[in-house]
Order: C-alpha cells, then structure tokens, then sequence
C-alpha cells in the first residue's frame, strides 16, 4: 500500500482548478504527523504562503480548503513528505520548499485538459549511508536523472542551483556502491591564472581554496573520517585543470566545476580525459566568465559543439531553481532581468 492510500482519508469536492475545495487529510502515526506539520505548524504556514490554500491541524489531521488546484498539490506534497518521513528522512524547510515546486510543476506540465492528474509526486533521489537526497525542482529531477543515462553531463545555471552539489553526491554514490573506484574533482584557478608555484604550502593547499564547495559536498554525502582516508589513499583525487593533460581516467566520476573559466583548449583537453567506466559532469555559469577579455569561454564553445552528441546531455538551470535563501533566487532575477552576461568577450 502506498503512502497515500494509507494515510489518507480524503473528502474531496472536485471541479474545475479555480472552483473551491475542502478535504482533510487524516495520518495514521501521530508522531509523523507533528513532524510533517513542523514545529508551530510551520511548514504548514509554508504550504499556506506558497499554495494560497488553508491548512488547519486537527490533532493527527489537516483540514484544507482553497482552489481545486491548490488542494490538490497541497496535499500531494503533503502524502509525499509523510512518505519521506516514513522512510527515517528528517525534515528540513528546503524538503517541504521543494516537494510544493514539484507538486506545481506536475500540473504547470499538463497542457491537455484531457490529461489526468497525477496522484503522488515522485522525484530522483541520491543515497548514501550518511545522507539521502531528494530533487527539489524539476530541473534538479531532470539533471539527476541525467547523470545516470549518460557519460557526460553538463550542468549549467546560476549559483545556489545545486549543480555543483548535485554532481558530487552522485559521484559519492557511486563510489559507495563500488561502481566506481574513484572520484576526481577539478576546477580552474583562474584567479592565479594557473600558475600556483607562488602559493605557499604543497598542492592540495594551493588549490584548496578554490574547490571547498566540493569538499563541502562531499563532507556532506561521506564521514569525515572516510573522506580523509579516500583522499589519503588517492581514492578520492584534487586534480588541478592544469595537471589533467595526458591522463586518461577510467573507472572513475570526474566533476569539472567552474567550467565557464575554462579556454576552449582546456576544455577540449578536459572532455578527451574521458576513459572506459568513467562519467563526467561539467558545471559552470557562462554568465559569469571570469576570463580575460577577447579570451573565449570553452563551456560556451562546448554547449554549442557537443549539441545533440549521442550520450552527452545538456541540462540547464534558471533563477527558478535556486534552493538557497530566496533572496538568492531574487537577485539571480533582478541580474538576469538588468546586465547583459559576459562570456568572455567574444560569445555574444
């Protein structure tokens, strides 16, 4: 039985989507129902702010009344994060964030008044022993689904998207499950312009600072302790863009971040890197290329050439996608909407 055929108890008045609707909602363990509701009923607030609807608790119930259309995705979100809850997930703002996204982007989809709603939201997840994961738009569940067709990835959007973060938890867990045997992580050092012998202390001090988000992510997906020993016994690896020439890397996931710093020749030579049982995810944001001027973005050059390539997908995120705080998400907008992108100089 399914979460909702098992927690619900539905009174549902259906009609058209702006045609009123009331219904209650009825969990059967009490303690997943306080959590789901959060403390003071704050994600129910969230799913008031969000949905337009209103959401009153009654003990192990909530009772929901707003448009046909609200109600509905108000209370697929809701069956789906009492699901989650089920499964030992521990809910966090972002979780309940996310499931409202794609309870509207599930209808937002469905352009034919003769296609049926659907029920219950299902989104791609990551797992590991430490951390489990959800998509929390559909552009997160399009990039997760994406890394696992294909060989080559590229991600591409605004920061506080998740690409970055996305990409090392896939390769975490593929290291877990043994279908990899390493994880390389690079990103060009554009502001040392690649010449880092000034830098004090050996490599992994000089390029540290450049690829905390990715040790951050990785942190995140592994214990602390694993991480250390991986990176000690080079089974995780801090390539510098700079030291990729010649090698050819196989059996491994290999995330190239920062890619819009990238020169075409450094990108070509990056993406040739590619060896058997290997997948590579390539991230950036061309609009903000940090590259002399006149000097031409290789994740540009790249998008365009590799358009359409058997086994390369392409996935690309917008300010709608921004999981951050969602002032991050209104800024991204508000440059988007104000300055022309650089890229480079020579991408226009």
């Amino acid at each position: 039985m399914n979460a909702t055929e098992m927690v619900a108890k539905h009174e549902i008045q259906s009609g058209p989507a702006d045609e009123a609707s009331h219904f209650v909602l009825t969990f059967e363990n009490n303690r997943h129902a306080s959590e789901l509701f959060g403390q003071f009923d704050e994600h129910l607030k969230l799913l008031e702010k969000q949905l337009s609807v209103t959401a009153v608790p009654r003990g192990n119930a909530v009772a929901l009344s707003g448009s046909t259309l609200a109600t509905h995705q108000a209370r697929r979100a809701l069956d789906y994060l009492y699901e989650q809850l089920q499964k030992g997930v521990q809910l966090e703002k972002s979780d309940v964030e996310g499931a409202i996204r794609m309870a509207q982007a599930a209808d937002d989809q469905l352009t034919l008044p003769t296609l049926e709603r659907k029920a219950r939201l299902s989104m791609s997840q990551i797992s590991t022993r430490k951390k489990s994961i959800a998509a929390r738009t559909p552009a997160q569940d399009a990039y997760i689904r994406a890394m696992e067709r294909n060989e080559l990835v590229f991600g591409v959007g605004p920061a506080g998207t998740g690409k970055t973060y996305l990409a090392v938890a896939y390769a975490a867990q593929l290291l877990e499950r043994g279908a990899i045997e390493k994880i390389i992580l690079s990103r060009p050092a554009v502001e040392a312009g690649e010449r880092l012998g000034f830098l004090p202390g050996d490599m992994k001090e000089k390029v540290d600072p450049y690829l905390r988000p990715l040790y951050d992510a990785l942190y995140d997906m592994i214990p602390g302790e694993r991480v250390e020993r991986a990176m000690t016994a080079g089974v995780i690896e801090i390539a510098p863009l700079a030291f990729m020439r010649g090698r050819t890397l196989t059996n491994a996931a290999v995330i190239l971040d920062e890619a819009q710093n990238t020169t075409s020749m450094q990108m070509k030579m990056f993406l040739t890197r590619l060896g058997e049982n290997s997948r590579m995810v390539v991230t950036g944001d061309p609009s903000q290329v940090d590259l002399p001027r006149g000097v031409k973005s290789g994740l540009v050059e790249a998008l365009s050439v590799l358009d359409g390539v058997e086994g390369v997908s392409t996935n690309r995120f917008t300010d709608k996608d921004v999981v951050r705080h969602p002032l991050v998400a209104r800024i991204v907008a508000a440059y988007e909407g104000r300055l022309v992108p650089s890229t480079g100089g020579d991408d226009d």
